[in-house]
C-alpha cells in the first residue's frame, strides 16, 4: 500500500535533517509522527520514527547525566509536578511562594527567574511540587526549559489579567506549546483528558510523539481594578477555557487553586492497614485514577504482585472489607488490606 506522505510530512522530514542538537531531531521527528497519514502503508515508518524517537531520548537522558549538573533538570518529588509557565512579571514566584512558602526570589522587574525553582504545596494529606520557571517571551522558550516543560505532570499557564496584553500572551503561550508539541490543539485545555477513554489517550499520545501533558490556565492578580474587565474580554473571546481566576490576597481563591491543581492531575489517595491493625490515614500512596489493586502492590514492593494473595477494600467497594480481585478499580481515599 502506498505511503501518500503529505507536504506537511515531508517538511518535517527536511527540518530533521537539518536539525543539529539532540532536541531539534526530538522536535522534528515528534512532528513527522504527529502529520503521517495512519493507514497500514505508513506501519512500518511509523514503527521506525518511534524507534528513533526513543533512541534519542535515551541518548539525551545518557548527555545530561555525563555532562554532570543540568540547572533545567528538576527532579520530580511528591504527589505530582505542576510546571508554572508565562511571561514576565505575570506573578509565577509569587504564586509559588504563596503556596508553597518556599523562599523565592520576588522583583518587580523581569527576569528574576533564570533556572527552574521548586516548592512543595499542601493539600489536605499529600504534597504536590510547584515548578517555577524562567518566564518566556515573544522570541519563545529560554535554552533547556522544554524539557522541563515535558517532564511536568501538569502545566500552569500563568497569566497577568491586569495587563493589556493578557489574552495576546494567553493566545501566544497556546501556539508556542502547541507547535512544539507539548499540548494538543483544542477549543478547551486538556483538564477534561482523565475523563477520556484510555484508548482515545494512547491515540492522541501517539500523534504527539509521546506522553500528553495536561493545563490549566492561572488568571492572576484579580485583586487589581484593571483585571475585571479584562477577565470580561478573555472570557468572551475564549469562552471554552476555563480560567482559574487568583489572587495571592484571596485565601478562597488560593483553595480553590489547589483544587483545580489537584483535579487535573488525575490522582487517589489509597490508604493501606495490615491485617488486624488499624488504617495508615497519615501518608496515603497516590496512584493515578484507574488505578487497581495491582497497581498499589507494586507502588508498595516491587515483590508483592507476585506474592499477593487477596486483597480487602473499605470505600468504594459494596461492603467494608470487601475481598476484591488484583484488577479491581481503586477510587479516592479507599482503604486497602493487602494479603501476602
Amino acid at each position: 500500500m502506498p505511503a501518500n506522505l503529505t507536504p506537511q510530512y515531508h517538511a518535517a522530514e527536511e527540518a530533521f535533517r537539518r536539525a543539529v542538537t539532540i532536541e531539534e531531531k526530538i522536535e522534528a521527528l515528534q512532528e513527522m509522527l504527529s502529520v503521517i497519514p495512519k493507514h497500514k502503508g505508513t506501519e512500518r515508518l511509523q514503527g521506525d520514527i518511534k524507534r528513533r524517537l526513543a533512541k534519542l531520548r535515551e541518548e539525551g537522558q545518557r548527555k545530561a547525566k555525563s555532562g554532570g549538573y543540568n540547572p533545567f533538570h528538576v527532579e520530580k518529588q511528591g504527589a505530582g509536578q505542576v510546571v508554572l509557565v508565562g511571561y514576565p512579571n505575570t506573578g509565577k514566584t509569587s504564586l509559588v511562594t504563596t503556596l508553597t512558602r518556599a523562599k523565592l526570589k520576588i522583583a518587580d522587574y523581569p527576569f528574576t527567574t533564570a533556572i527552574p525553582a521548586a516548592g512543595m504545596m499542601p493539600y489536605e494529606d499529600i504534597l504536590i511540587q510547584l515548578v517555577d520557571t524562567p518566564p518566556i517571551t515573544p522570541d519563545g522558550l529560554p535554552p533547556g526549559l522544554l524539557n522541563t516543560i515535558r517532564s511536568g505532570d501538569l502545566l500552569l499557564l500563568v497569566i497577568d489579567t491586569s495587563s493589556p496584553d493578557c489574552l495576546e500572551q494567553l493566545e501566544a503561550m497556546l501556539t508556542l506549546l502547541i507547535e512544539k508539541r507539548v499540548i494538543r490543539e483544542q477549543k478547551s485545555n486538556l483538564q477534561e483528558i482523565g475523563d477520556s477513554q484510555p484508548e482515545l489517550e494512547q491515540e492522541t499520545a501517539e500523534q504527539f510523539g509521546g506522553r500528553i501533558i495536561p493545563y490549566l490556565v492561572s488568571a492572576t492578580k484579580m485583586d487589581l481594578e484593571e483585571s475585571g474587565e479584562n477577565m470580561k474580554i478573555l472570557r468572551e473571546i475564549m469562552p471554552g477555557l476555563t480560567l482559574n481566576t487568583v489572587s495571592t490576597n484571596e485565601v478562597g481563591m488560593l483553595d480553590s487553586l489547589r483544587e483545580a491543581i489537584f483535579n487535573a492531575l488525575q490522582i487517589i489517595r489509597i490508604f493501606t492497614k495490615a491485617p488486624g491493625k488499624p488504617a495508615d490515614m497519615e501518608t496515603p500512596f497516590v496512584l493515578k485514577k484507574g488505578g487497581t489493586i495491582l497497581d498499589l502492590a507494586s507502588s508498595i514492593h516491587r515483590d508483592f504482585p507476585n506474592r499477593l494473595k487477596n486483597a480487602r477494600v473499605w470505600g468504594s467497594s459494596r461492603f467494608d472489607g470487601q475481598t476484591v480481585s488484583r484488577d479491581y478499580v481503586l477510587e479516592d481515599r479507599d482503604i486497602v488490606e493487602l494479603n501476602v
